[in-house]
């Protein structure tokens, strides 16, 4: 089963209408491409850096349903990263997905407490992995951090999932761009699927000077396919990366490396 999806490595602001018209503008940009799913980064609704419980909004506010409001006009799936309030001041770093027959959402379950970051402060974990169908193709769903744990994606497969999308703000620093690339190739071999990673673009590939520790994405959005072949990548910029996928191939390589059936832990 073919499969036509794009990644929108766009750089947020932190205004959320403002991020609402990128949205409008990269989903017109898939469907003249063709795509049937478009795949937005984390915090596409308002970058990290910034008060988080101030701006989060429950599933069916205003800026949820402007993006399902987009979808439904394009005729697609959209998966875009947003905040929604968590009930014990915090937040969830939630990714919505809807459109195309699809609305329903996967909340973060590991948290960045990482590299000098301490997401956990203002965000609770998910718990709940989630595999979906667009257009008959098992799609599993990760955000970021959750890409340095093999097992989620070991789980997403053992749940149906023939492509992963992973939504990201990646942090910047020495080697972080690797680690990356790397992790996203390596998450498709350990379960056999394809994964579409989508960062951030770097805000200072946007003309932006940000300073901290605060990750604000390093560009560099992915898709390698079961075997950790390089299907198509972006660069530091914004951009958009429009790859077709074929599931039988997903099938023909768990025939030769059955890494599911074999695992022992």
């Amino acid at each position: 089963m073919m499969l036509r999806l794009s990644l929108a490595q766009i750089t947020s602001s932190i205004d959320p209408e403002a991020n609402l018209e990128s949205v409008e503008k990269q989903v017109s940009a898939a469907v003249d491409a063709g795509a049937r799913l478009v795949v937005f980064p984390e915090a596409t609704m308002q970058r990290f850096g910034g008060p988080l419980a101030s701006v989060a909004q429950p599933l069916d506010g205003p800026w949820a349903d402007a993006v399902r409001g987009c979808a439904a006009r394009a005729g697609i799936t959209v998966v875009a990263g947003m905040f929604t309030p968590s009930g014990d001041g915090r937040v969830r770093n939630t990714l919505l997905v809807t459109g195309g027959g699809v609305d329903t959402h996967y909340d973060k379950i590991h948290l960045y407490d990482a590299f000098g970051f301490a997401e956990s402060d203002t965000v609770a974990p998910g718990a709940d992995p989630l595999v979906v169908s667009v257009d008959g193709v098992g799609v599993g769903f990760a955000t970021c951090y959750d890409i340095r744990f093999p097992g989620l994606f070991q789980t997403l497969a053992d749940r149906g999932a023939a492509l992963t999308v992973v939504a990201a703000s990646w942090g910047a620093g020495p080697g972080k761009i690797d680690q990356w690339t790397l992790l996203a190739r390596a998450r498709a071999l350990d379960s056999t699927t394809f994964v579409a990673a989508c960062d951030q673009a770097d805000p200072a590939a946007s003309g932006e000077n940000v300073q901290g520790t605060t990750p604000l994405g390093v560009g560099h959005s992915i898709v390698s396919s079961p075997t950790g072949t390089i299907l198509g990548q972006l660069d530091s910029g914004p951009g958009l990366l429009t790859v077709d996928i074929d599931t039988t191939l997903v099938t023909q390589v768990r025939k030769t490396l059955p890494v599911l059936v074999n695992r022992q832990f």
